[in-house]
């Protein structure tokens, strides 16, 4: 799509002169004759540049637009242009956020070198601020067990296209994450992914935020203000948390979904977007739609492709990489030298329920790492030998407290006592598989594929012996 640029001067034949000048060099060119109608223009659409003539109209009325781009759309590069130019009027404009200024009469040469270093001004900031988000999220979807795998396929199947996109699953699991990858993988990743958490926002503003509003549409709203939606604009959208949004506020996006426009608060024009929209949820909604919390139409519009996000707890076999990859990062970020992770250690944290999943395995390491004084992190203060200090129901009897996983539920408390009690028979026996395989009662192949299934693949092919 070529880039748009907004001619602003009262003067007829430099508003012709410049937009042919801009036509003839591929860009599409607006025009407007006065403060007034260009602040109308403004309110219309956004372009990718404004020229603007400082003097207009026997005074210097480009102030107050320049004033208003500032305020409005400060991504907007603007040009200023002047027949009455002197160093005090340019220093003026750069302090009010002019990115160039020029004296009349105008060169073409000039127009096209100001036009062009301005655009690239613009893209560079943008590339900048994708290439950042990138840096923050790139690499982090880590994981070679089957679940991982498959949402990785998914991700890779669904990111190229048009699709909008349901992500479910508990909190902690890196729904954002994987909202990050698939406008990453897009069409759209030349532009900023804009996103919103609908939890934490208070609900009289979220309308403001997703849509924006116009000045004087409540109290406090002084200037124009672009939502969320006029931000994502060929781009991504993701809303976080969707299911706390009101069902006033989800009407409003199921109809921005049917229609692709929308009014900012306070207004009357319409603004049409094409925006992609990736929605996810900690919660059931289809149990919040039986409840008649979330509408079921918008349900349906949002989950055309849906996406879950294991838990930890179901993917123990790539704590090991998670861990090694948090470490590094933390030992990075906060110039603690070397350090690494004991082996059993990390077997141990296979162990755990991970209630808080990814985050909660990543906040831990980097507690351990900061609070470890030697080279090597083999234990975890917390730790109470194989049961960890969680809150477990007690014996009726008063003798102790149950095991933990006794108030999981049934496929979870049962994976996790299993991983805890072969761990245990295999620490038993000195790592010797026929022996642990004679102790438990199976023949040794089978014990081999159970520990790989629950999570000791990788312990399992450097500890365990060859057969004879």
């Amino acid at each position: 799509m070529p880039e748009t640029i907004l001619v602003v001067d009262d003067e007829k034949d430099i508003r012709l002169t410049l937009g042919g000048l801009l036509a003839d060099e591929g860009y599409m060119v607006s025009q407007a004759q006065s403060k007034e109608e260009a602040l109308e223009r403004l309110e219309e659409t956004t372009p990718d540049l404004i020229i603007l003539d400082l003097w207009m109209g026997g005074s210097e009325k480009g102030f107050e637009v320049l004033d208003r781009v500032r305020e409005d759309t400060p991504q907007v590069p603007v040009v200023v242009i002047s027949g009455h130019g002197n160093i005090e009027t340019a220093v003026k404009a750069v302090r009010l956020g002019a990115y160039d200024f020029i004296e009349k009469p105008l060169s073409a040469d000039k127009i096209l070198l100001a036009v062009q270093r301005a655009l690239s001004f613009k893209k560079l900031t943008t590339e900048n601020q994708i290439l950042r988000t990138r840096g923050r999220k790139a690499g982090l979807i880590t994981g070679r067990s089957q679940p991982m795998i498959a949402l990785q396929k998914t991700i890779e199947m669904v990111a190229p296209t048009p699709a909008s996109v349901l992500i479910s699953g508990e909190n902690g699991v890196g729904k954002e994450l994987v909202a990050h990858t698939i406008h990453q993988l897009s069409q759209r990743a030349d532009r900023p992914m804009i996103e919103i958490n609908c939890a934490a926002i208070p609900e009289e503003l979220v309308e403001s935020e997703l849509f924006g509003h116009e000045r004087g549409a409540f109290t406090g709203a002084d200037r124009r203000r672009q939502g969320r939606f006029d931000l994502a604009d060929n781009s991504t959208l993701f809303l976080d948390e969707i299911a706390d949004m009101s069902l006033k506020t989800q009407a409003k996006i199921l109809r921005i979904l049917q229609e692709k426009k929308f009014e900012r608060v306070g207004g009357t024009k319409t603004i049409e977007v094409d925006v992609r929209i990736i929605a996810a949820s900690n919660k059931d909604l289809e149990k919040e739609i039986a409840e008649g919390r979330f509408r079921n139409d918008l349900y349906y519009r949002l989950n055309v492709v849906p996406i879950v996000v294991p838990p930890l707890r179901e993917r123990t076999e790539d704590i090991p990489e998670l861990a090694t990859l948090f470490l590094q990062e933390c030992l990075k970020v906060n110039n603690l030298g070397q350090k690494s992770l004991d082996p059993a250690f990390v077997e141990r944290l296979k162990l755990r329920p991970w209630q808080g999943n990814v985050r909660e395995l990543k906040n831990t390491i980097e507690r351990l790492a900061i609070i470890t004084p030697g080279p090597v992190i083999a234990r975890d203060p917390t730790e109470t030998g194989l049961e960890n200090a969680n809150q477990v129901p007690k014996l009726k009897n008063g003798e102790g407290p149950e095991p933990h996983y006794l108030a999981l539920p049934y496929r979870q408390a049962k994976a996790e006592f299993e991983r805890r009690y072969f761990l245990a028979q295999l620490q038993a026996h000195g790592n010797n598989i026929t022996q642990t395989a004679e102790a438990v009662s199976l023949d040794r192949t089978s014990l081999h594929k159970k520990l790989k299934a629950l999570g000791f693949k990788d312990w399992v092919e450097v500890n365990v012996e060859k057969p004879n």
